[in-house]
């Protein structure tokens, strides 16, 4: 498996700025600074990186001849700032340049990477050695290849999830912790969104989703799903992606976003997004247990942490967001009134820029 920007054998030099961006995941795939950073004609900051291959057992070196690409590298900001690693939703979902704009880029040094299967991962859609715990070991290969001693994480619905899981199995790696729309992977929260308890809000944005399964199969959506996104027709799969995305992306705001939606008629898009969610539903997270992530609060109780949550998520209700709180009133919790699930709402997104400001104030009040 080889994950990340896929350019075949050769080295890849990319140059990253503070203006611009895209994407990246570095499952295997890893970037090392080559040259110290740079000033270019516009005034931004520049670093150049050299990609090499990573697989789980070794770092391999690959031949030295570079060349250019037009994607432009997942570190953005001050290439000397504090660290933070963005957590994308899903799991599936990949990164986007717009996600660095949480973020104040003076201060802080953004690493944004899609995690396996999805983004610019290859194999795309891949579910083989795709669980939590190979994801956990993948953002610890690229903190380790980037020679970072410690960093903040962001992450928004699934990304939650995972920072909670990477936090708790690396706590003295975190500075800071940025969750968003609390997702810790129950039952009771896959069986609501997924087993027709959000449908009561949304039955115009469900019945479609309803209505790809046969009513035969109607017991359990999640087993029906996983059937046809794995099936060994290539059209049937594509059919079942679009269902179990468009459901998501109708819900995913208090109002609904047309753009979003459309999300789901991109068949390469869907496809990742759906099956992998699928597949780690399945597959409970791959946790031991349905409380694992509350039942871990105490090793990271003492990591400062904000939690923003919209009152009216759909995707992710609050009552996980609260379950947390209470398991954990050490962590600061902010519930946005008139806010769904997006981190691109309005309230939402202020909050998470104010949540940054908050973790950024106290770095550099320790640093004094």
């Amino acid at each position: 498996m080889n994950l990340g920007f896929n350019f075949g054998p050769n080295t890849l030099s990319i140059s990253t700025t503070t203006t611009t961006g895209s994407k990246f995941s570095p499952s295997l795939i890893f970037t090392t600074p080559i040259s110290h950073p740079q000033t270019n004609s516009s005034g931004s900051k520049s670093l150049f990186f050299r990609v090499q291959n990573i697989d789980h057992n070794h770092i391999e070196s690959t031949p030295t001849t570079p060349f250019m690409a037009s994607q432009q590298g997942i570190q953005q900001g001050n290439p000397t700032g504090h660290p933070v690693v963005f957590l994308h939703g899903g799991p599936g979902g990949g990164t986007s340049p717009s996600n660095r704009r949480f973020f104040d880029p003076e201060f802080y040094r953004i690493i944004l990477f899609d995690q396996r299967g999805a983004g610019k991962s290859t194999p795309h859609a891949c579910l083989e050695s795709n669980t939590t715990w190979d994801l956990i070991d993948d953002i610890e290969k690229l903190r380790e290849h980037l020679e970072i001693p410690e960093w903040q994480v962001f992450g928004g619905s699934w990304g939650s999830t995972l920072a909670l899981a990477y936090s708790q199995s690396h706590p003295d790696k975190v500075t800071g912790m940025v969750l968003r729309g609390i997702f810790l992977l129950r039952k009771k929260e896959i069986d609501w969104f997924y087993e027709g308890g959000a449908a009561a809000i949304f039955p115009d944005a469900w019945e479609p989703f309803r209505d790809l399964i046969p009513e035969n199969e109607r017991g359990c959506f999640i087993d029906a799903y996983k059937k046809r996104l794995n099936s060994d027709d290539i059209e049937t799969q594509y059919a079942a992606a679009r269902a179990w995305t468009k459901w998501e992306m109708m819900t995913a705001h208090l109002f609904p976003n047309e753009e979003n939606v459309k999300r789901g008629d991109d068949d390469y898009f869907s496809l990742a997004f759906a099956r992998i969610e699928n597949h780690y539903f399945i597959n409970k997270g791959f946790f031991p247990s349905d409380s694992f992530l509350l039942d871990g609060v105490d090793k990271i109780r003492h990591i400062n942490t904000i939690i923003v949550q919209g009152r009216y998520d759909m995707c992710c209700p609050i009552m996980s967001a609260w379950d947390l709180h209470k398991a954990w009133p050490e962590a600061d919790f902010r519930v946005v009134a008139d806010a769904g699930h997006s981190a691109n709402e309005p309230g939402i997104a202020a909050e998470l820029v104010a949540a940054n400001e908050k973790l950024k104030n106290i770095l550099k009040n320790k640093g004094d």
